[in-house]
């Protein structure tokens, strides 16, 4: 059995140009490309961790949201954080400040 290969017909007719280019296209789409498998993976784990951030953030802005609003209506609590955190006194006052633990 002498058999080589450009005398098989089958090989001729199964490895065209066109299929060979088409093959080569199906690999890069699907393993080098901007949407490859490999990419899509990450791009799907980065939407996870994006959804759970803003998740998060979403929590946290209904916080500052209550908190906001509680400053703005309530005037004894404003008083509190301007005299506490700012040192703010009123006009007939006057105010200590100890390092006392």
């Amino acid at each position: 059995m002498n058999f080589k290969f450009k005398d098989n017909k089958w090989v001729k007719r199964l490895f065209t140009l066109p299929k060979i280019v088409f093959l080569f296209f199906i690999v890069w789409l699907t393993f080098f490309s901007e949407n490859s498998c490999k990419r899509k993976l990450e791009y799907r784990q980065q939407i996870k961790e994006l959804k759970t951030e803003i998740a998060a953030n979403k929590d946290s802005t209904a916080y500052y949201n209550a908190k906001t609003q509680e400053l703005n209506t309530d005037r004894e609590t404003l008083e509190k954080i301007a005299r506490e955190q700012y040192g703010m006194k009123r006009t007939d006052e006057e105010v200590y400040i100890t390092d006392i633990p």
